[in-house]
């Protein structure tokens, strides 16, 4: 029942998608029925997959993930926390399917880019910003400086990067917080808080996440900076970026048993010395969730596979499709529209936007609407992705992009109470989903090999066709921070009416002091 329930839920989330992919394959239709026949089977694959996926993350990993982290309750080292903090992050980041999706894409064009050594990379910089977001609480290190420091220290470390890895960076970090790593990073935040916290308030709870994603930017800069260095000073040209396959689906699937093995694996290993150390869970217990693992398993290796066989290429199809010659002159700016349209819906249906929503309105009591929140981000988030594609069409460098979202999402940091604060960048990191990374990068990427192909010019696919993720991801810094200076001025002029109908009153009654009142006239003064 569990299955079918998330199932469902997971169909009726991808409909908006879907609805828009087929809308775009009337304008740009396949070359064959085995194309359409492998799109369907790689969509049902992504759906089906993603299902098994969450409901094996619910009796097993998250469950874990829950325990180990209030277990952290009973060590008062600080070292030993954020130690732990480290290796909780890492191992969590390891498994992500968007980050799996991602490091693939990349390898496609850079060879130079390892698979395996792009995702460790980018899991070890989500887990030292972890540790470093624990450092914080323990020290009760103000939110604000913290995101000052460490986003000056991106934009330096950028200057001294390949300009080939800059967009990849900031989409790596989109990328690394999603159905796996979020739930376990912020079981261990949350237990760190309310345990440490010296202000036990909302505002510690908030964070964790945001700074978490800050690490994966600043680690695959390096890692462009390394390759650079170990390659003579230079980057190889890039591939064309092909995500059509000839292989059969039992091949892919065979293909990938041992990466998404390798995946998982470091999960478990971790697990088991906390069981019989510390948690001490009963063995029958213990063997469920451990049991649990094989659904996250088989559902990880169907979503990665149904995209390698037959869903990343639909999105590369139609960005190279709007470029046809048989389309009128300037069709292809209708792509502005579409990934507006495509950001937008995508916004709406993801279950991290409604989790994000449920938490604002009630911190706010009820002042910011969960439907205002899900509209909010949604016109944003349809924002980015269409400056991503005028990025592409314009070939315009992403930093001219970038620094200033980054900048005003900064500056917006002075005027924002410091739990909005931490929220916007929680939420920042969890908007690049698994469908982003299936669906809107090969869109991106496509768009950006055709320009390449028919405008020319001196940028790379990978300078110029990723970059989508990381507009995904600043856009509700601004976003949630507006609504937070909204609620804050609202909840002072409230506050303030309040204190003047009290003095009003409290005046009245004292001039009236011998005067009786009915109980109807007390009503209606009150």
């Amino acid at each position: 029942m569990k299955l079918l329930q998330t199932l469902k839920e997971i169909f009726l989330s991808s409909l908006p998608l879907l609805a828009i992919i087929i809308i775009c394959l009337f304008m740009a239709p396949l070359d064959s029925t085995k194309d359409y026949i492998k799109l369907t089977v790689g969509y049902l694959s992504v759906v089906i997959g993603q299902a098994l996926f969450l409901v094996g993350l619910e009796t097993s990993i998250l469950p874990l993930g829950h325990l180990i982290g209030g277990s952290f309750a009973k060590y008062k080292k600080t070292i030993v926390i954020i130690l732990f903090g480290f290796l909780f992050g890492l191992l969590a980041t390891v498994a992500e399917p968007a980050l799996a999706v991602l490091a693939k894409q990349a390898n496609i064009i850079l060879p130079l880019i390892n698979n395996t050594a792009f995702i460790w990379i980018t899991s070890t910089g989500i887990g030292i910003c972890v540790s470093l977001a624990l450092f914080r609480i323990l020290k009760d290190i103000n939110i604000k400086y913290m995101f000052g420091i460490l986003y000056i220290i991106v934009f330096l470390v950028v200057i001294f990067a390949p300009k080939e890895f800059v967009a990849l960076a900031f989409d790596g970090s989109g990328a690394t917080t999603g159905d796996v790593s979020v739930p376990f990073i912020l079981a261990l935040g949350m237990g760190i808080s309310v345990t440490f916290s010296k202000n036990k308030t909302n505002d510690d709870s908030f964070g964790i996440i945001g700074i978490a994603s800050v690490g994966p930017i600043i680690s695959v800069l390096i890692y462009g900076i390394i390759l650079k260095s170990t390659n003579g000073g230079v980057i190889p040209p890039t591939n064309d970026y092909d995500l059509s396959t000839t292989s059969s689906l039992l091949n892919i699937v065979g293909g990938n048993l041992l990466d998404v093995l390798l995946a998982i694996l470091p999960i478990i290993i971790i697990s088991l010395p906390f069981q019989f150390f510390l948690l001490k869970i009963p063995a029958r217990e213990f063997g469920k969730m451990l049991l649990g693992v094989l659904p996250v398993y088989v559902g990880l290796l169907i979503f990665l596979s149904g995209i390698d066989y037959g869903f990343g290429f639909a999105g590369q199809h139609i960005g190279e499709a709007f470029f046809s010659e048989s389309k009128p002159e300037g069709f292809y700016w209708l792509l502005l529209l579409v990934g507006f349209i495509l950001g937008a819906a995508i916004t709406l249906t993801e279950p991290a936007v409604s989790v994000l929503g449920n938490q604002i309105e009630e911190i706010t009591n009820g002042h910011i609407r969960k439907r205002t929140i899900s509209f909010t981000l949604a016109i944003g988030i349809g924002f980015a992705s269409l400056l991503s594609i005028l990025k592409i069409l314009t070939q315009i460098n992403i930093l001219y992009f970038l620094v200033p979202l980054y900048a005003l999402a900064l500056i917006l940091m002075i005027f924002t109470p410091k739990m909005f604060v931490g929220l916007a960048f929680d939420s920042g990191g969890v908007t690049g989903g698994a469908l982003t990374s299936a669906f809107l990068t090969p869109l991106t990427l496509g768009i950006a090999q055709t320009v390449s192909t028919k405008f020319g010019g001196n940028e790379t696919i990978l300078t110029n066709g990723f970059g989508i993720i990381a507009f995904i991801s600043v856009t509700p810094l601004i976003a949630v921070q507006i609504l937070g200076i909204i609620y804050e001025r609202t909840r002072i002029r409230t506050v303030q009416e309040g204190i003047m109908i009290k003095n009003e009153l409290d005046e009245f009654l004292n001039l009236n002091n011998d005067q009786t009142f009915t109980k109807k006239e007390e009503e209606t003064l009150c």
